[in-house]
């Protein structure tokens, strides 16, 4: 499941008129002498820099998150997680990378502060979701599921659990208008949490009403809620009501459903029932849900809101392909920190040169020697994750293919740093194992393959 099409418009700059005249270096540095947003880092006290890598359908696992650590990015956000899957106790909830993992690399130590970021459409589902996720799935299965569907009832759509067990269909669940009535509360989804819970669990929970693909708007999830409020606001008393306390709730939104006046009031209203829920940050993507990733994102709009709303910690994302382009963002919208989605895909560098530029210092591109280390290290992690669990000579072979296919879409987009980044690029496109991996790297990666190329 992706929350980002295939048509997405290539990088270029947001609407932001005016932006063109700020100096990014100027504003690093202003934002490295005014500090973090102390409300930021009282959340979340790690979060210790104004910028962090966004979640990514298929994209943000863990060893890509320890790779951005490892290049200075202080805060990571998984993909979004689909709280039914959780719930069924499928591969989703081990996409989140929770607990340890073999040689305690990927997900381990490293990789903390963890936001967990979750999508539903059902307040109960997303409630009982959120809890698993915070309990690193603590209790039975059945458990958890029991505090979703106590009334008996069972998802709409077929969930086959670990093992081939079948849950069968039930009607579907009721919309957000039939669940409101007559003594509807929120606090019947609230679970008994045990008293002792995983020394580390996620930072915060993120809930995400801002996902815009269709088959996901269809569902009434992600953005669509952004048309619906009401349902909402439902789904975030929820999952705040049954987080523990102490646990932070945030928000991922877009700035509106789309440009009539209707859904930007829709979008005022949300937000302002987020803050007045408890949710200690809500992240605004530039964009409609309407838009999708095509056309510039609205750094204009985005500022509007967040002058609305001196009061409230909003964090911007949408248009961030560059160090600069962070920096720029901060510095003309206001906010309190940016998010950087695509812009780091291949490209961790992005964040040790937005701590090079707050210290006053010119940031330097990597050398080829830098990208040959991280591309050896993004694919031992990523091959670390992959074959967690799995046992055999068979199995690890498996894993070991995967990982060679799924590294592809890395490398094109690491290899827009390489002298002969089109060469690059198409050789990348052709890996399919480690040792087509490690014969791009020899071929283009290696001093010899150098010679007479800028570094």
């Amino acid at each position: 499941m992706s929350c980002h099409g295939n048509n997405a418009t290539p990088p270029s700059p947001a609407i932001a008129p005016g932006a063109e005249g700020i100096d990014p270096r100027r504003a690093a540095e202003q934002a490295a002498a005014r500090g973090m947003d102390p409300r930021l880092t009282a959340l979340v006290p790690a979060f210790d820099a104004p910028f962090f890598q966004a979640g990514l359908s298929g994209y943000s696992d863990a060893a890509m998150r320890i790779i951005a650590r490892r290049h200075g990015c202080p805060l990571c956000v998984t993909e979004a997680l689909l709280d039914r899957t959780l719930l069924a106790g499928g591969r989703g909830f081990a996409k989140a990378d929770l607990g340890e993992i073999e040689d305690n690399i990927p997900g381990g130590e490293e990789d903390h502060p963890l936001v967990g970021q979750i999508m539903g459409s059902d307040p109960r589902e997303m409630a009982a979701a959120a809890v698993k996720m915070v309990e690193q799935a603590a209790r039975a299965e059945r458990e958890y599921r029991k505090l979703a569907y106590a009334d008996g009832r069972l998802p709409a759509t077929h969930l086959r659990l670990p093992g081939g067990e079948q849950l069968a269909p039930a009607p579907a669940p009721a919309t957000a208008t039939e669940r409101r009535g007559p003594g509807s509360s929120t606090s019947c989804l609230r679970p008994s949490v045990p008293p002792s819970l995983p020394p580390r669990t996620f930072a915060t929970i993120d809930v995400n009403l801002a996902c815009p693909v269709k088959k996901i708007d269809r569902k009434a999830r992600g953005g669509h809620w952004l048309s619906e409020p009401e349902g909402a606001v439902e789904i975030l008393e929820a999952v705040r009501e049954a987080v523990p306390a102490h646990i932070p709730c945030t928000v991922k939104l877009r700035r509106a459903y789309d440009d009539t006046p209707e859904m930007a009031a829709a979008f005022e209203r949300l937000l302002d029932a987020a803050f007045r829920i408890g949710y200690g940050w809500a992240t605004v993507h530039a964009r409609t849900v309407e838009q999708k990733y095509i056309g510039p994102s609205r750094w204009d709009l985005l500022r509007g809101i967040v002058r609305r709303h001196p009061d409230k910690v909003i964090l911007g994302s949408g248009d961030v392909w560059s160090s600069a382009e962070l920096f720029r963002m901060l510095a003309y919208t206001g906010v309190s920190a940016v998010a950087v989605a695509r812009g780091c895909i291949g490209n961790p560098w992005l964040f040790r040169e937005a701590r090079e530029m707050m210290a006053g210092r010119t940031p330097r591109p990597p050398t080829i020697g830098e990208q040959r280390a991280v591309l050896e290290e993004h694919f031992r992690l990523a091959l670390a994750v992959n074959a967690n669990g799995r046992s055999g000579v068979s199995q690890l072979r498996r894993a070991e293919a995967f990982t060679g296919m799924a590294m592809r879409k890395f490398g094109i987009r690491f290899a827009e740093h390489h002298p002969r980044a089109e060469e690059a690029r198409r050789r990348f496109i052709g890996v399919s194992s480690l040792e087509g991996w490690r014969a791009v790297l020899e071929e283009y990666y290696a001093e010899p393959a150098l010679a007479g190329q800028p570094a």
